[in-house]
């Protein structure tokens, strides 16, 4: 398999129950790193699979009160705008599971740039794009295994 490249941006989403998360995000295999749990605007959660770190906060109704979100209606898509790109061992079988419990936005492909992803929403209306690992410095457009 390959080292995907190495960034040191972590991605906050902000979510109003970290329960929700643990069990959408946990059929995709990841694991909790660490938590604290929501007490007014202190919550926080660390999940982790393979080199994808997810960091969500506050886990709680506060997140309608967070100083730049606040501006907008509690029922904005999460998101918008935004793919997050989760790159997994076996995108394939993963999709297999995907199919019981997530919403699939778009199915299973070879995309023309050689790798086999597929696009669902999370149960916030978070954006992810499933796929192979690759590394997104070495300018290929093939799938590396």
């Amino acid at each position: 398999m390959v080292k995907p490249a190495q960034n040191n941006i972590l991605l906050e989403l902000h979510v109003n129950n970290f329960e929700k998360v643990k069990d959408f995000y946990g059929k995709l295999g990841f694991k909790v790193i660490w938590e604290r749990k929501p007490e007014a605007k202190k919550g926080y959660l660390i999940i982790k699979l393979d080199d994808n770190i997810l960091c969500f906060w506050p886990g709680n109704e506060q997140v309608y009160n967070q100083s730049w979100f606040k501006r907008f209606p509690k029922d904005t898509k999460r998101g918008y705008g935004v793919e997050i790109v989760i790159m997994v061992k076996d995108v394939k079988k993963l999709y297999e599971e995907a199919k019981s419990f997530a919403k699939i936005a778009d199915k299973l492909q070879k995309q023309a740039w050689g790798l086999w992803d597929f696009r669902i929403e999370d149960p916030f209306g978070y954006y992810l794009r499933i796929t192979e690992y690759h590394n997104i410095l070495d300018g290929t457009t093939n799938s590396v295994k």
